[in-house]
């Protein structure tokens, strides 16, 4: 039999630790970074209502229970009684179509929880503004939520989609990677295109998702990690424009006009 080394605990271990060397990746280049800024420094400390202490005790908060949560959805794939027996890990092919199931997945999910906790005012208030502190986003503060947040998203967005795409734990620990770097790339108050394939390929980027962070664009740009599909589908996508600022950096700023901001109805 397989020792639980292994891809189960692979699968609960690795996107935390790619998630801190991801994020302090861009914490140590953050210097050489500042030309790519989408806020100033002064915005991000005059803004932001949490310390960055705090937001990694709650990061390291709701990794030990995505951990635990992952660690035994998986462990229980394993010891099922269909995958007892050890299989030969899928083509590539599959792979690559098992991922795209799960993106789609994890999308949709995370689209229609992400909407309801903005249109819930009471989970709003007590849940999702936790995240929404930060006003001006940086990368290690990706997973700063509240544990239930966390747990709704997150945790429960990603076992669905590693279940309905069928991937093996193997599989899931690449996915699961993946996803963890696009978070952290999203909320990590850079804009920069030209070196960063992840900002030039995906709609739903760093800038994109600055957007969602600013008063204007709560009640827009919903989409999560990936793709903007449900954003646009239902009509909650704000476009925008990216300016270079005189003090250098960048600036996504809306084109629609304030009254269209206003008059949006949820549909």
């Amino acid at each position: 039999m397989k020792t639980m080394i292994s891809d189960e605990l692979l699968g609960a271990i690795v996107p935390i630790i790619v998630y801190w060397v991801y994020s302090g990746m861009y914490e140590i280049l953050g210097n050489y970074l500042e030309k790519y800024r989408l806020h100033t420094k002064s915005e991000e400390d005059s803004k932001n209502t949490v310390s960055k202490s705090t937001v990694v005790k709650g990061v390291v908060l709701q990794q030990a229970f995505q951990f635990l949560i992952a660690f035994i959805l998986l462990t229980v794939y394993f010891f099922s009684s269909t995958r007892c027996t050890t299989k030969a890990q899928p083509s590539l092919v599959v792979k690559s179509f098992q991922f795209l199931i799960a993106m789609g997945v994890l999308d949709t999910e995370q689209y229609f929880m992400h909407r309801y906790m903005h249109t819930n005012k009471m989970l709003y208030k007590y849940v999702h503004s936790k995240h929404h502190r930060l006003v001006v986003p940086y990368a290690f503060g990706a997973l700063y939520n509240h544990p239930l947040e966390g747990l709704l998203l997150d945790t429960f967005g990603g076992a669905l989609a590693f279940l309905v795409s069928g991937m093996t734990p193997r599989t899931a620990v690449f996915f699961f990677s993946f996803a963890t770097i696009k978070t952290v790339d999203d909320h990590c108050g850079l804009w920069m295109p030209s070196i960063n394939v992840l900002h030039a390929v995906f709609g739903n980027n760093s800038a994109y998702h600055d957007v969602h962070h600013q008063f204007y664009g709560s009640k827009f740009n919903f989409s999560q990690p990936f793709f903007v599909t449900w954003d646009r589908i239902l009509g909650t996508y704000m476009p925008y424009s990216i300016h270079k600022r005189q003090e250098g950096g960048f600036e996504a700023r809306p084109i629609q006009t304030s009254c269209q901001i206003n008059d949006h109805i949820y549909i």
